[in-house]
């Protein structure tokens, strides 16, 4: 990567010769500032705390564009952005503030749908038409992939529709936690099965307290 990407940038190397917190903040943001008017920041990113973990989130002038968890390791993930969409990757927390906050309504009950531009590029074919209507699915409830399969019109793709879930690029906003097996178990989740029990908790419980 070069030296528009995360690591390291001028408040790293800073950081390591002991400047102060503040003064780290100022150059990060005339950083951050600079590759954008510039034209060097193709994927902004940043790190946000959840009750399933620290969630990684990034986007393009697209819309967001991948969401992942702690366990998916975020070093390796920004690779992959690196490598898929552009090496121009940068910490730029203030162009996620909308993700951010509609995340964090999301978490405590006060929000059911995401109001988000996404970006869906790294899907393809049959997984992105699948993800497309995930959201269909309402708030609280749960369809099988099975169901899922009929609902996007291929009702023999119930393979496939568990292979497009546990590729989803966006977890939590593009809802694929809402999916389980047949049998109602939880089958398989990016995050892990505590991850997709919390939100289904989560959503579970607002949808009982709020009606």
């Amino acid at each position: 990567m070069n030296d528009t990407t995360r690591d390291p940038d001028l408040s790293t190397l800073l950081a390591r010769a002991g400047a102060a917190p503040e003064t780290l903040a100022r150059l990060h943001t005339r950083l951050e500032d600079a590759a954008g008017r510039d034209g060097l920041l193709d994927v902004a990113y940043t790190v946000v705390d959840s009750p399933v973990g620290s969630l990684l989130l990034a986007s393009t002038e697209r819309g967001l564009v991948r969401v992942a968890f702690d366990n998916q390791d975020h070093d390796k993930v920004l690779d992959t952005l690196a490598a898929t969409l552009s090496p121009r990757v940068l910490r730029a927390p203030g162009r996620l503030d909308d993700v951010a906050r509609e995340l964090d309504q999301y978490f405590t009950g006060a929000r059911r749908t995401f109001d988000l531009p996404l970006d869906l590029s790294l899907s393809r074919g049959f997984r992105q038409l699948v993800q497309r209507h995930l959201p269909e699915i309402a708030y609280g409830r749960t369809l099988s992939y099975a169901e899922v399969a009929r609902l996007v019109g291929n009702p023999k793709a119930v393979r496939a529709v568990g292979t497009a879930c546990a590729t989803n690029p966006l977890p939590v906003v593009v809802p694929c936690h809402r999916v389980l097996r047949s049998d109602g178990t939880l089958g398989g989740y990016a995050g892990g099965p505590a991850a997709k029990s919390v939100l289904l908790d989560l959503e579970a419980a607002a949808r009982h307290n709020g009606g």
